[in-house]
């Protein structure tokens, strides 16, 4: 793990609101297509990418030219969503995610309209150094709220897989009602590399190793 501090490339975040561009894999099955769409609702300031033919040097490209801050790919196996890859602009990190039990927006019942209000974020038990690291970058691809603001995301660390939630509230005589607006689903980390997605000769700042997925294995990002 790099010693000239930990979160040096997110030093001039929050001076500027994000730019997230939001794509996926080749050839994304309808699913998938359905779930990038509702990712770009869940990030303000968005953009989303159709990938076509476009490698993945053309998008970090397209994405230092235009200006973003970070590429989310969104990755899945046999039509199912399992990937999700966060690579921060201009020189990283890239962290690589497992998405598990994913529940898209029009599966869940009663599903709130998402507002474009800037939302509050809620991340707990990411209380050691790496789960720090990883609030950094997934806390970062979400711009400063407005105190007024009725969206909350959380982000909830239960053993090393991180619960993503997100719901819309109101208040009616002292007593807050939430109502979730979707999607849903889990964030497990298997690796951060500290270069952008496209480079293949940088290092690893931490990857998760098989020992690490036993039972008395010391949780990495929180208790």
């Amino acid at each position: 793990m790099p010693s000239d501090g930990i979160d040096s490339e997110y030093a001039n975040a929050g001076i500027a609101d994000p730019k997230v561009l939001v794509t996926t894999s080749h050839d994304p099955s309808s699913k998938l297509t359905q779930f990038l769409k509702e990712m770009k609702l869940l990030f303000p300031n968005s953009e989303r990418m159709n990938r076509g033919g476009n490698t993945v040097q053309q998008i970090v490209e397209t994405c230092r030219a235009e200006g973003f801050t970070d590429l989310v790919v969104l990755q899945e196996h046999r039509g199912v969503p399992d990937g999700l890859v966060v690579c921060h602009m201009p020189y990283g990190p890239t962290a690589y995610f497992g998405l598990h039990n994913v529940v898209m927006r029009h599966d869940i019942p009663n599903c709130a309209p998402v507002s474009e209000a800037f939302p509050h974020l809620v991340l707990h038990n990411l209380s050691t150094k790496m789960g720090k690291r990883v609030g950094a970058i997934l806390k970062h691809l979400f711009p400063v709220p407005k105190p007024d603001s009725r969206r909350v995301i959380s982000m909830v660390n239960r053993d090393d897989y991180i619960s993503f939630r997100h719901h819309m509230y109101t208040r009616d005589k002292g007593k807050v009602h939430l109502m979730e607006a979707g999607p849903r689903f889990e964030l497990k980390l298997y690796q951060i590399k500290l270069g952008t997605i496209e480079q293949t000769a940088v290092e690893n700042e931490w990857i998760l190793r098989p020992y690490q997925n036993s039972a008395k294995r010391r949780k990495v990002f929180g208790e």
